[in-house]
């Protein structure tokens, strides 16, 4: 019996579009994910579903579930990847924008738990993946907000890997570095300090940091997925892993002092360019 996964934040150019065909090729049952199927391109392998599933919606998720487990029987892997950004200074932020990272980021992931922790339980079986990001361990300037719900990530991996140990389900963090994707130039095309700013000098930094994860060293999203898929599908799934550009260096960052680590992010973020 095929394993029915689930993937959220599936647009086309993003790593949950890969994550998708990466599953499909290791013989599972796909569901990809979006708020709109518009967005998400046509896949290579046929056993892959497109299903609007707006996660920031408690309906939409608990139909978005309940449609697949009265399709298939069985949800065997949910992997929450949909997430957005908002760019710059934190006191800059409208709490709008805070609020709706939080809800796709963050909240999304107890509406899930909620919908899905009890299919799973009632077979004893199923492992959920939450997609963090390595600046959720190790905070870096001009985004706050993203940093903020990405921390708040870890913590519920954390606490959801410790309270789902009496239904026999697996909850695997991963934290990813630098990786290919359309992530960052989505957050640049939406992005605009305000004109009452007192961070206008810092524009250039700004937008240094959020290209920072389309560089030279990015990890190819192909690469990436096999190593996640490959690992999750795994009979005892780890509990974190972290891969990617930058993701050793953010390891030993947390080795290191705080401030002084802090310190040496700040000095990278605020030179003249």
């Amino acid at each position: 019996m095929p394993r029915v996964v689930l993937v959220t934040g599936c647009t086309t150019g993003g790593i949950g579009f890969v994550l998708c065909e990466e599953f499909a090729l290791q013989g599972c049952k796909v569901y990809a994910s979006s708020r709109n199927v518009a967005t998400i391109a046509d896949f290579k392998h046929p056993n892959i579903d497109k299903i609007a599933i707006d996660v920031t919606n408690d309906d939409s998720v608990q139909n978005g579930i309940e449609h697949i487990v009265q399709a298939e029987g069985h949800l065997d892997v949910v992997v929450n990847n949909a997430g957005v950004i908002t760019a710059g200074p934190l006191i800059d932020q409208p709490l709008d924008a805070v609020k709706h990272v939080f809800d796709t980021n963050t909240f999304a992931i107890l509406r899930v738990a909620r919908a899905v922790i009890p299919v799973m339980a009632a077979r004893r079986n199923g492992v959920i993946v939450n997609i963090g990001s390595i600046v959720g361990e190790v905070a870096t300037p001009w985004n706050g907000v993203y940093c903020a719900s990405k921390a708040a990530v870890l913590s519920l991996s954390e606490v959801l890997w410790i309270e789902c140990k009496p239904f026999n389900i697996s909850v695997v963090h991963v934290a990813p570095g630098a990786i290919k994707s359309n992530f960052s130039a989505n957050g640049a095309n939406h992005f605009t300090l305000p004109p009452n700013t007192l961070y206008s000098n810092f524009l250039p930094n700004i937008l240094q940091r959020i290209h920072a994860s389309q560089g030279s060293n990015r990890m190819p999203t192909e690469a990436f997925a096999k190593e996640v898929v490959s690992k999750t599908l795994r009979p005892n799934p780890p509990r974190y892993m972290t891969i990617g550009g930058h993701s050793r260096l953010f390891s030993l960052f947390k080795w290191l002092p705080r401030s002084w680590v802090l310190l040496r992010l700040w000095q990278f973020y605020s030179k003249k360019l």
